[in-house]
C-alpha cells in the first residue's frame, strides 16, 4: 500500500497558531519533510518543535529550497525534493511536509505537491494561517471592509512595476520584496499611501516599521508591508 504526502501549513511564525488538524497529522504520521538543509536551523521546524517536544523522535527528511529564480535549479531541486518524498510513499510510510504559513500561498511545497500527483500517489493540503492575516492581527487591524478588495502582491517580481499596483484599489500585501525593498519603498512614498511593515511577524527579532520613511531598505526574508489609501 502507498503512502500518502500532506503538504501541512505550520503558519506564520508562533506556535500557538499551529492547527489542531496539524499537529495531530504531526503526531500521528512517521515521516517529516523539513525545508532546509539544515534542520535544527528551520523556521518550520523551530515553529512545530514549539508546541510538538518529540518531533525529533520522527524521522526527518531534510528537504533543500534554495532561494534563486534560476529555472533550471528550481526544476532540479523540486524533482529531488519530489524523488526524496517518493521514496518513502513506495515503502507504504506517510510524509508530513512543513511549509510555513499556507501551503496554497506561494509555497514551493505546491511544486512537489503536483509532481507526486502525477507520479500516482495521493496528496492533500492542510491549511495554515497566512502571513499576512497573523500581520494584521498583530497590528490590531483588518485588512479589508466592507467592499475593499485585497491584493496579495510577489513585490521581488512586480517591484519595476510597482508605480502601477500601488494605483490598485483597496489593500495591497506585498510579499516577497527582498533585495527590491529601496524600490519598493520609493513607490510607495511617492503614492502617498500610509505603510506598515513587519519583519519576523510572532517570531523572535520581530520589528514594526510604521509609514514608508521608516521602511529599511534591506531586511530579512520574512518580512511583509501592508498597504492603505487611509490611516493604518
Amino acid at each position: 500500500m502507498k503512502g500518502k504526502l500532506y503538504g501541512v501549513g505550520v503558519g506564520p511564525g508562533d506556535p500557538e497558531l499551529l492547527t489542531l488538524k496539524a499537529l495531530r497529522l504531526i503526531r500521528e504520521n512517521p515521516v517529516i519533510a523539513v525545508p532546509g538543509e539544515d534542520i535544527q536551523a528551520s523556521v518550520a521546524y523551530q515553529i512545530v518543535k514549539g508546541a510538538y517536544e518529540a518531533l525529533d523522535e520522527k524521522t526527518l527528511l531534510p528537504v533543500a529550497m534554495p532561494m534563486t529564480k534560476d529555472p533550471a535549479v528550481l526544476e532540479a531541486n523540486h524533482e529531488k525534493a519530489a524523488g526524496d518524498v517518493e521514496a518513502y510513499l513506495r515503502q507504504g510510510k506517510n510524509v508530513v511536509f512543513l511549509t510555513l504559513g499556507d501551503p496554497t500561498v506561494y509555497s514551493t511545497y505546491l511544486y512537489v505537491h503536483k509532481r507526486i500527483l502525477a507520479r500516482g500517489y495521493e496528496a492533500e493540503i492542510v491549511s495554515g494561517i497566512t502571513s499576512f492575516c497573523a500581520v494584521a492581527a498583530r497590528l490590531n487591524m483588518g485588512l479589508v471592509e466592507r467592499d475593499e478588495p485585497l491584493h496579495v502582491i510577489p513585490a521581488t517580481y512586480q517591484a519595476d512595476g510597482m508605480d502601477q499596483v500601488l494605483k490598485l484599489p483597496g489593500t495591497k500585501v506585498l510579499m516577497k520584496t527582498g533585495r527590491k525593498m529601496a524600490q519598493v519603498r520609493e513607490s510607495i512614498q511617492k503614492s502617498g499611501q500610509q505603510a506598515v511593515m513587519i519583519e519576523n511577524c510572532g517570531m523572535p527579532g520581530e520589528r514594526i516599521f510604521e509609514g514608508a520613511e521608516n521602511i529599511p531598505e534591506k531586511s530579512g526574508y520574512y518580512s511583509l508591508i501592508i498597504v492603505k489609501g487611509e490611516q493604518i
